[in-house]
């Protein structure tokens, strides 16, 4: 299953997750008011009743579940797209662990932004915030947008290099092992990465790492597949 904006405007997500801390799965969250504290503190940084930009890396791009006006591609610097975050629930298990992605230190990162309108913010926010600051996993940032022509600011959700699941420096054969054998509640963290591959295809962006790791997973899962045959 995948994770619907219902899930998100019931809470659900937060309740999931705070119900596997209760079964023995240890997960710090932060609760609602935390979470529109986190929001509010961001929102500070830009005038009052303004549209927001977002900038999506991820699965944003293929399950936005947000209500927008207007979707663009766009770089920024600074920061790469990574599987920097070890997952025990939506794409793993804390037997299997997951990756998720998350914007990591340096490089670049072609994306997509979403702009979402004055009115809509403090909802349509509050649902991202629901679904990306939860787990503590990620840090809201604000950023430098380029598509080419013009710049805008834009938050960015950056992989949080404090948190205990943060993964620093694995290695590539660990990486790949994780992508194509873990699978959560939400679904297979290969399907995760094949869904962003191919959400980056559609808007136009190749991205060389993520689309040479795609061959690496498919080719681990197809090996995994003949030596159980054998």
């Amino acid at each position: 299953m995948s994770l619907s904006r219902s899930d998100l405007e019931a809470g659900n997500e937060q309740t999931r997750l705070l119900e596997a801390s209760h079964s023995g799965i240890k997960l710090t969250t932060l609760s609602e008011d935390e979470l529109q504290r986190s929001l509010q503190q961001t929102l500070q940084q830009q005038p009052a009743n303004s549209d927001i930009w977002i900038f999506a890396y991820g699965s944003l791009i293929w399950n936005p579940l947000i209500t927008y006006i207007e979707r663009r591609t766009g770089i920024i610097y600074g920061w790469h797209r990574r599987f920097c975050t070890w997952m025990i629930l939506g794409h793993g298990t804390p037997e299997n662990p997951g990756l998720l992605l998350g914007l990591d230190r340096g490089g670049s990162c072609r994306g997509v932004i979403y702009r979402i309108a004055a009115a809509d913010v403090p909802k349509e926010l509050l649902l991202i915030w629901r679904r990306e600051m939860i787990a503590g996993v990620y840090l809201a940032r604000w950023v430098r947008v380029f598509d080419g022509t013009e710049e805008f600011k834009a938050i960015a959700f950056v992989a949080n290099r404090q948190h205990p699941r943060y993964a620093h420096q694995i290695p590539l054969t660990t990486t790949v092992n994780s992508i194509a054998t873990a699978s959560g509640k939400l679904g297979s963290c290969a399907d995760y990465l094949m869904r962003t591959v191919e959400g980056l295809m559609a808007e136009g962006i190749k991205d060389k790492k993520l689309l040479l790791l795609r061959k690496q997973v498919l080719a681990k899962q197809q090996a995994l597949l003949v030596s159980s045959g054998s």
